[in-house]
């Protein structure tokens, strides 16, 4: 593990602050839970692998949290397990993932497609209800937002793999 100059292995270093910060308005803009940057920033700006219980101690963070956000970072393909630093704990590892592609096709696979499939669901009952709707005018209003709605899904469904391949590479 690496240590700040203090010595202390409880305290982020000037640097990594600046990185785990860096992360976490990173992941706020996204919308994600704050300990998400934070495990993800300190993982990328650490030399070697850290254990959940490494990450409990170097963030001041519950080990629920931590076991939470490792979980959604495995699941974005974001972090990924790794041999530890001694061979005789029966810990697990963790190291980040730091192709772009990966962490932006995690993203788009685990937070926005399953958004747009609910979306469009939610699409299909407004256009359902809108239908319903007695009053003519009223109806056409908001058949031409659902329409709007509809729109914006199918050109969100185009957009996606031309980012991710944009990001990508």
């Amino acid at each position: 593990m690496h240590f700040p100059p203090d010595g202390s292995p409880h305290e982020l270093d000037p640097l990594e602050r600046q990185v785990v910060a860096v992360f976490v308005d990173g992941v706020r803009v996204l919308g994600l839970p704050r300990s998400i940057g934070e495990i993800y920033g300190l993982l990328f700006i650490c030399r070697t692998p850290l254990s959940l219980d490494d990450l409990v101690l170097r963030l001041n963070i519950s080990k629920g949290s931590a076991s939470q956000g490792l979980r959604m970072l495995k699941s974005l393909g974001a972090v990924r397990e790794a041999n530890g630093n001694s061979g005789a704990e029966r810990r697990t590892y963790y190291e980040p993932a730091v192709e772009l592609k990966r962490l932006v096709g995690g993203f788009i696979r685990e937070q926005i497609r399953p958004h747009l499939e609910s979306g469009r669901t939610k699409i299909n009952r407004l256009a359902a209800t809108a239908c319903a709707i007695e009053d003519p005018e009223h109806r056409k209003f908001l058949s031409d937002r659902v329409e709007r709605l509809d729109q914006w899904m199918r050109s969100s469904g185009k957009v996606l793999p031309i980012l991710q391949k944009i990001l990508g590479q």
